[in-house]
């Protein structure tokens, strides 16, 4: 159960947000086999005083149409899995909603699975 948060600058309209979800969401049903349905995700938005980064760092060329996206997941995907999610993320989201892939910016939590609560106060995965 992938909990995405999404941060970018604001005034992109409402497709381009949906594009942003539904890339993500494909990538990570098709490398982390996350069910279709189990997705839970935030969009932030923000003023550029808000949204502070280094426009080169690591030599990646970084514009105002940065995307930060932060991953939670349990711990249980392998390097190959996580490497095979970020190339994949970066190719969807070039082809829609057409990103530069050095605008891509993510950030794999990894939590236990018995840190989860699906609703009702019950850790689901807990064993």
């Amino acid at each position: 159960m992938p909990f995405t948060r999404i941060a970018l600058r604001g005034g992109k309209p409402a497709e381009y947000r949906k594009a942003l979800t539904d890339s993500i969401q494909r990538s990570l049903v098709a490398t982390f086999n996350v069910p279709k349905d189990d997705i839970f995700m935030l969009i932030t938005e923000h003023d550029a005083s808000n949204f502070v980064y280094d426009n080169q760092y690591l030599n990646v060329q970084r514009t105002d149409d940065l995307v930060m996206i932060q991953i939670t997941v349990s711990n249980t995907r392998t390097l190959e899995q996580k490497k095979a999610l970020y190339k994949r993320m970066v190719d969807e989201l070039a082809e829609s909603p057409g990103l530069r892939r050095e605008d891509v910016l993510i950030n794999l939590v990894e939590v236990l699975k018995e840190n989860w609560s699906f609703g009702n106060g019950i850790a689901q995965y807990a064993v």
